[in-house]
């Protein structure tokens, strides 16, 4: 029995290149861990990583076939309006006489898999929530007697009564699923220190992949250090670690974390990782520091203590700017996750925003204000802002299987200036990654980026300031129009 685990084609976004809300950070892993638990099992097993070799969907489809595989586990990447390609290559195969088992798994198939596999005939299952152990028992079961019923966390497209669904609880002890299989070391390496996390913000899927509960499970000090010193025995020296929260919760986060370092110290290798403001420390940052901590993005997320309380961010304001003054006392610059556009936020909600930006420095260079400046809540669906929007009949489903939700804002000015702000911005970054540009990312201490970088913040105040005074006459698109020629003049100079 062959068994082939795709990572698949992705295809960048044209109005959301810039956005990274579509899956957690730690689905880069996942087809590499499904293909590592299942050959670990004794299963024929080969992991084709078309997303990172750059193939397009023929180039995957022509391997697919040629390889034949008897089960097909695909990690399905919600990639916005691209999506339906996936979904199509599924239908081409069975036009071409495939014949083998397609299931899918990750975050995106967990949280919409009624939908799919109601519309998706081509599918005939789906491995709902953390996918290793039941990607091994639908793999046995396909081999020994060809009979997949029953199977927890398994969802059919031959029992669509979600009824006859039954969950699958997730794995207590996370070492027991062997590391992940990795086609290149190139560059940084991607390693996984936890599962779950122990908050529930609105705006996050994580939660819901776990069937609605924290569920932070860390992997002992140990096993990440066996971990990352096979790696760098191989030549890997750049690690970055995508658990939606490193440190994991109270006391007991923090002594595993210190031992970790401890561990991984000797190995002289530089690291990244994601965290909460709240679980940072002078202690925990010096041990991380000399264990050659280098960057981290710390999810602040708003500068209003009204809008934090609504994404049930459990954190005010201060909070971030201690953590932010804590980090940069350890040497340690932080990039800040921040949705400066809220669709209940009111424009005295933007005004503290953009002071708390101000206040704490961090728009000072062109790449991290365009992105500080632009970035909108995404609600997708599974998340408890998604349920409660369609509940508060604000919700319209948007994007395949309606896993976006397009939702009104309260403020009509927020919402004027969210399309203002998001257009001016957008095309700056659009300009950074053209080399030939003169505020492209490498010239990011450059007159003309500078020039950029004023450019947007006095943008900012001036349109925050005819919002606050009801001024917001004029034809959208003429606005629009204006601001890309004002931003064209500074890059033509």
């Amino acid at each position: 029995m062959k068994i082939l685990v795709l990572e698949h084609p992705r295809m960048i976004s044209e109005k959301r290149f810039n956005d990274i809300a579509n899956t957690p950070l730690w689905s880069c892993l996942m087809g590499g861990y499904a293909a590592s638990m299942l050959e670990s099992k004794g299963f024929d097993t080969c992991f084709m990583d078309a997303a990172g070799q750059r193939w397009n969907f023929q180039r995957a489809e022509t391997e697919i076939l040629d390889l034949d595989p008897d089960l097909l586990c695909v990690n399905a990447v919600y990639f916005w309006e691209h999506t339906p390609r996936l979904f199509d290559l599924f239908t081409r195969l069975r036009a071409r006489g495939f014949s083998g088992h397609i299931n899918l798994f990750g975050f995106f198939p967990t949280l919409v898999s009624q939908e799919i596999l109601a519309s998706a005939k081509e599918v005939d299952s789906i491995a709902v929530g953390e996918f290793e152990h039941t990607l091994v028992t639908l793999a046995s079961s396909l081999k020994e007697t060809g009979t997949i019923t029953g199977i927890p966390g398994l969802a059919l497209n031959s029992a669509l009564d979600p009824n006859a669904f039954q969950l699958r609880a997730p794995e207590k002890d996370p070492d027991i699923f062997p590391v992940p299989l990795r086609p290149s070391l190139e560059g940084t390496v991607s390693i996984l220190g936890s599962r779950g996390c122990y908050n529930h913000c609105s705006f996050c899927p994580v939660p819901s992949f776990y069937n609605q509960g924290p569920l932070w499970r860390g992997r002992t000090p140990e096993a990440i250090a066996l971990e990352m010193q096979t790696l760098v025995d191989q030549g890997a020296r750049e690690f970055y670690f995508t658990d939606p929260n490193f440190i994991g919760p109270g006391k007991r986060g923090k002594e595993r974390i210190l031992q970790l370092m401890a561990l991984i110290k000797p190995m002289k290798i530089r690291f990244g990782m994601e965290t909460r403001p709240s679980d940072l420390d002078d202690e925990i940052l010096h041990h991380l520091v000399e264990a050659g901590f280098t960057s981290l993005l710390m999810g602040i997320e708003s500068g209003s203590a009204q809008v934090l309380g609504k994404i049930n961010k459990s954190a005010g304001p201060s909070q971030g700017t201690d953590a932010i003054d804590l980090c940069r006392r350890h040497g340690i610059e932080p990039e800040v996750g921040f949705l400066m556009f809220v669709q209940d936020a009111t424009l005295p909600d933007l005004r503290n925003n953009i002071d708390f930006l101000m206040a704490n420095n961090l728009l000072d260079r062109l790449e991290r204000t365009a992105n500080l400046l632009c970035h909108c809540q995404i609600v997708l669906k599974g998340t408890a802002a998604y349920t409660e929007f369609e509940q508060a009949g604000r919700l319209v489903k948007s994007g395949l299987f309606g896993f976006e939700g397009e939702v009104t804002f309260i403020d009509k000015g927020v919402k004027w200036m969210s399309k203002l702000v998001v257009t001016a911005c957008h095309i700056i970054l659009r300009s950074m990654g053209d080399p030939d540009s003169p505020v492209h990312f490498a010239k990011e201490e450059s007159r003309v980026s500078k020039q950029a970088n004023t450019y947007l913040l006095d943008l900012f105040f001036r349109l925050l300031d005819r919002a606050e005074g009801d001024n917001m006459a004029g034809d959208i698109k003429a606005l629009k129009t204006s601001i890309n020629q004002e931003i064209r003049a500074i890059l033509e100079v």
